[in-house]
């Protein structure tokens, strides 16, 4: 499996540790009132969809660097990938990611 990455080029998934669902860049809040049961669902409940889905890599071989990576999980096309980084910066200025 080839892994587009961002400034790389094609890169091979073995260079790679998955780490899982993208959602994990939206860690809840740790001083809000409620913040042990977001925590709870943050690290416990996830799904694990049939299709596509973004997925976090770490070019562990490689710049070190995290990656989003849009994967179909029943076919295992790889459909994209961007830097973690720019992907939470763009949820933090409220667009879309």
């Amino acid at each position: 499996m080839l892994i587009p990455h961002p400034l790389l080029g094609l890169r091979d998934s073995e260079e790679f540790s998955y780490l899982g669902d993208a959602t994990l860049l939206e860690r809840p809040d740790g001083m809000a009132a409620d913040a042990p049961q977001r925590f709870y669902e943050y690290q416990h409940l996830r799904d694990n969809p049939a299709g596509v889905h973004r997925e976090l890599w770490f070019h562990e071989q490689g710049d070190r660097s995290w990656l989003v990576v849009t994967r179909n999980t029943v076919t295992h096309e790889i459909l994209g990938a961007e830097l973690a980084r720019d992907v939470k910066l763009a949820m933090a200025k409220g667009g879309a990611a």
